[in-house]
């Protein structure tokens, strides 16, 4: 039997939405989203970020940025007594930029790719986790895969859930104001019986 993961979308997840991080002084952590991970941390749960960066196809920025802000982000968490197990992300889009960064690939949420990856690497059960993210897209992602599926209402989250879920293809399970409060959720959900959590 594999990890248990929660897979966690990145900005307006984690950080704050600022529209496209194309420096790294744009990237802040959204409040609480230290002490959520190290919750995850102090409960041998995974923490995984699957995330989309099509800027890097956009010509917003170059791929080395990315890898800059991800080190800024486990060092804040590390700050916090935090870190996280996995980053994996995609640079493409379908239709814009120039190859190899414009293609129709296997990792672009909601596509899946990303996810058997960290599976493999990790040794991860998506039947056993759990998608937190602020779009629609995350919902539908998180299913695809097999895992619950959390919308927080930072980032674009709020906005999404009042004016769009009519055209969702699926609901969440739960909505949270936050990542923390998504994080209180499932080991709440986790710490029941089997037969309570299936509302048996």
């Amino acid at each position: 039997m594999g990890n248990r993961a929660v897979f966690l979308d990145r900005d307006g997840t984690l950080n704050e939405e600022v529209g496209y991080v194309n420096h790294i002084e744009r990237f802040h952590l959204l409040p609480r989203t230290g002490q959520a991970i190290r919750l995850l941390n102090h409960h041998e749960w995974k923490a995984v970020v699957i995330t989309n960066q099509s800027g890097v196809a956009r010509g917003y920025f170059p791929e080395s940025l990315i890898h800059q802000i991800h080190q800024k982000m486990q060092d804040l968490l590390k700050k916090e007594d935090a870190h996280l197990d996995g980053i994996y992300y995609c640079p493409h889009h379908p239709d814009i930029g120039i190859p190899p960064y414009r293609q129709q690939c296997r990792c672009r949420k909601p596509a899946t790719g990303l996810v058997e990856e960290a599976v493999k690497e990790l040794d991860l059960d998506p039947l056993r986790s759990y998608m937190v993210g602020d779009r629609g897209a995350d919902i539908e992602f998180g299913r695809r895969v097999g895992a619950k599926a959390i919308l927080v209402l930072t980032g674009y989250g709020r906005g999404e859930w009042e004016y769009s879920r009519g055209q969702w293809k699926v609901k969440p399970d739960y909505v949270a104001e936050d990542l923390f409060e998504a994080v209180q959720w499932i080991l709440q959900q986790e710490s029941q019986p089997p037969d309570v959590r299936k509302g048996e």
